[in-house]
């Protein structure tokens, strides 16, 4: 199929922005009354609208004009870190939190991670894989067309399987594209009280099987005193390196040490870093491990931000991402986070949207095909009501897109709200 989208008013393609540190407005491209023809899901030009209709015509491709004077395409946005894929909620949890009731306190008090674990354990397999894809189509009509979805809420062999198969069928339902990746050592179980050894058989018990079903190709590890110390998960994460397994981290959530041993082991990324001082932001710059920015994470917990601003100006990758899980970041709402975030952290609308987009994509491996509109990367496209794309930001999560574009078709069409 060939097909030539437009007119837009402005085409952000995001081509030819740097992979690591600051950018300003200034380097962003835009193309005005721009085309974007697609062939069989992937980009293959972008450009003058009516300079590829002519080539269009000549070619007896379809060209399909949309019904609107005033559009704004952007590159579908990356959610790269989630936990979608649970039962139950924690309202509980949470009107305890803004009351002045500590995360760690509430945890220990019976909830946190373990009250989700245990309604999820109860919910079945279906039940699961209805729950990922509503909230997968939710991201999707926001226009996150690429999401990362983690187990973690079963802790054990039997019901992290469960999740990651959900996960696995959930993406047959759904038109984003979603990218999972196993949570077991999400913190320790009710049934084991040494971490090592709950540890030791998830890499001799689980993580064989993950690979015999290709259920996924990324472990993460929360790495933390109160769930999963340095030392004991570099230990597990090597085992899993060792098999072929891709690496993220929790990590500098409460407590640093995260990220030094996601630098270390050469992580695909080190996500949370709120915690994170000079030296942890100074060793992820010299890396290529992305930090993952959680600002829902941040509002759901009432913690600051992380050092997003310090960490772009000392030269790292920066991700932007929602954290969404039913206890610390319920929102799930990542263009509202991205542009909160950018107000208190003073970041460029080049940078905020680099960090939903291709620098997102590195975190998950796949700078390469997503995160851009140029030749040979996925037709994913946001196309948002606007003829100015700073509206965007400006009105802080409110403007939705109108169409998004996914796998050749529209997957959303209405009227936006802004």
């Amino acid at each position: 199929m060939e097909v030539l989208l437009g007119v837009f008013s402005q085409i952000l393609t995001l081509r030819n922005l740097a992979d690591k540190g600051k950018l300003e407005d200034e380097a962003l491209e835009i193309i005005s009354n721009g085309g974007i023809w697609v062939e069989n899901g992937k980009i293959k030009k972008v450009g003058n609208f009516e300079q590829l209709a002519k080539e269009a015509n000549n070619q007896e491709v379809e060209i399909l004009e949309f019904p609107y004077a005033d559009l704004v395409a952007l590159p579908g946005f990356v959610d790269c870190h989630t936990h979608i894929a649970f039962a139950g909620n924690r309202a509980k949890d949470y009107a305890l939190r803004i009351a002045g009731e500590s995360y760690l306190n509430i945890a220990k008090a019976g909830g946190g991670i373990l009250d989700s674990v245990r309604k999820t354990r109860q919910a079945t397999e279906n039940e699961l894989i209805a729950n990922t894809r509503q909230r997968a189509d939710f991201l999707l009509r926001q226009g996150v067309t690429t999401i990362e979805v983690k187990s973690g809420y079963g802790l054990s062999v039997e019901e992290e399987l469960k999740i990651l198969r959900a996960i696995q069928r959930a993406s047959l339902l759904t038109t984003a594209d979603l990218v999972p990746t196993c949570l077991a050592a999400h913190t320790l179980p009710p049934e084991f009280s040494d971490k090592s050894a709950y540890l030791e058989h998830l890499a001799n018990d689980l993580l064989p099987i993950l690979l015999q079903e290709n259920l996924c190709k990324r472990i993460d590890i929360f790495v933390e005193e109160t769930a999963f110390p340095y030392q004991i998960a570099k230990d597990y994460l090597l085992k899993a390196k060792n098999l072929g397994f891709e690496l993220t981290i929790h990590a500098d959530q409460f407590t640093t040490g995260g990220s030094r041993l996601a630098v270390e082991l050469n992580a695909l990324s080190a996500d949370h870093l709120e915690a994170s001082q000079d030296i942890e932001i100074q060793m992820l710059a010299k890396s290529e491990t992305v930090a993952v920015v959680l600002p829902g994470a941040s509002l759901g917990l009432g913690m600051n931000f992380a050092p997003t601003r310090q960490l772009l100006d000392v030269g790292a990758c920066v991700a932007i991402s929602t954290d969404w899980n039913p206890g610390s970041a319920p929102m799930g709402d990542l263009l509202l986070q991205a542009s909160v975030l950018a107000a208190s952290q003073k970041l460029s609308t080049a940078e905020t949207l680099a960090g939903i987009t291709f620098r997102a994509a590195k975190a998950l491996n796949l700078h390469h095909s997503k995160g851009r509109l140029q030749n040979g990367f996925s037709a994913d496209i946001a196309i948002f009501p606007t003829k100015d794309y700073r509206e965007i930001l400006y009105w802080q999560g409110q403007m939705k897109p109108i169409i998004v574009w996914k796998n050749d078709k529209f997957v959303e069409f209405e009227v936006a709200n802004k």
